[in-house]
């Protein structure tokens, strides 16, 4: 007889190292399925998929697009299309709108967008009858020239050998020479006359200040410092304004003052006016 052979258990190790190949092959096989489920989901359906109709329609849109942005920079910045095609002068009183327009220089036809509006101003402010300058695009074709001109509040005569008579506005700016000396005006009595002297720039801006009845009566205003501004009346007295301040106050006191006898009145401190025979 031979002898019986003793089935052994299957050892614990054993076991284990089973199972965990099991478990090793089934992780592959889903690791498998899954990378496929992936692939497939990926892969565009048919029915998603654009046609060559879609795609050519979309190029074809892509193409009018960029086309006109193009046409739309040509039309605004290079074609005459809205360019200029008349120059509106407002505001031009003694100052000729023509010589406004050729002093202006503005390009015609020359696109809308590209005009240089501060070159422009620049230009006509530049022009000694005009105190300020606005320009302003109307669409389509019209360029807009606004301006305001200088206003005489006063004149000086050059005298023998000079070049004639100069009006002067309330900043000092002199701005025009004419042949014969203006009526109404009160004449300037100064050894300079510029818009940058101190003295001059006073005496304008008490002219531009004192009451409109008051300012008819004076015919020669003059200073030595920009504090002793003093003008001479038509009736011959003289009036110590001294500055362009409490200019209000001032006229009250004159105006009583001018009803006394005198020569000379001074209102320079209206607190404490004078009058000197």
């Amino acid at each position: 007889m031979s002898p019986t052979r003793e089935r052994r258990p299957p050892s614990a190790s054993s076991s284990e190292e089973d199972r965990a190949s099991l478990a090793r092959q089934r992780r592959g096989r889903r690791s498998e399925e899954e990378r496929r489920r992936t692939r497939v989901a990926a892969r565009p359906s048919p029915r998603n998929r654009p046609t060559r109709q879609v795609e050519i329609r979309r190029r074809w849109v892509a193409l009018l697009s960029v086309l006109t942005v193009v046409a739309l920079v040509y039309l605004l910045f290079f074609s005459s299309m809205l360019g200029v095609q008349d120059v509106a002068v407002n505001g031009a009183r003694t100052v000729p709108a023509d010589q406004i327009r050729a002093v202006a220089a503005v390009p015609a036809e020359k696109p809308m967008l590209r005009l240089s509006t501060d070159e422009i101003r620049d230009r006509v402010a530049a022009m000694p009858g005009i105190a300020t300058v606005e320009v302003s695009r109307s669409w389509p074709n019209t360029v807009e020239i606004t301006v305001t001109e200088r206003t005489a509040i006063a004149f000086f005569d050059s005298g023998p050998g000079g070049d004639g008579v100069h009006l002067v506005d309330g900043g000092g700016v002199v701005f025009k020479t004419i042949p014969a000396r203006p009526p109404g005006l009160p004449e300037l009595k100064l050894p300079k006359v510029s818009a940058d002297d101190p003295v001059t720039r006073a005496v304008t801006a008490v002219l531009g200040v004192i009451p409109e009845q008051l300012l008819k009566q004076v015919t020669t205003a003059t200073a030595k410092t920009p504090a002793s501004v003093e003008f001479t009346l038509a009736n011959g007295k003289i009036v110590r304004w001294g500055t362009a301040e409490q200019t209000d106050r001032k006229a009250k006191v004159l105006a009583a003052l001018l009803t006394q006898d005198g020569k000379i009145y001074d209102v320079a401190a209206p607190e404490l006016p004078t009058i000197t025979s």
